[in-house]
């Protein structure tokens, strides 16, 4: 059971930052070239590296490189995210 919650927790977390670039960039029709320039290097750098948080959770997905994609769009939030996200699933660990 302690593995699903992981998997939800992981979901919720990389849905809820697309879903914020999707509202910045189409619903609030705010482009930000500073942001989508983020996304891209942060999916580069993932994709590069093998950076692959679903993977860390043994969640494996059959399509290639999308662990990666999502896991570079989580890391384009920035570090402060990152660590609040990392701090809140070590906790629940």
């Amino acid at each position: 059971m302690k593995s699903k919650n992981f998997e939800i927790i992981t979901f919720a977390i990389l849905i809820e930052s697309i879903i914020t670039y999707i509202n910045q960039f189409f619903v609030q029709e705010n482009f930000s070239w500073q942001m989508f320039l983020s996304i891209i290097l942060g999916i580069v750098v993932a994709v590069a590296y093998k950076i692959d948080l679903p993977a860390y959770f043994n969640l494996k997905s059959d399509v290639k490189y999308i662990g990666n994609v999502l896991t570079g769009i989580l890391l384009a939030r920035g570090s402060n995210y990152i660590y609040d996200i990392l701090e809140k699933v070590i906790a629940i660990k």
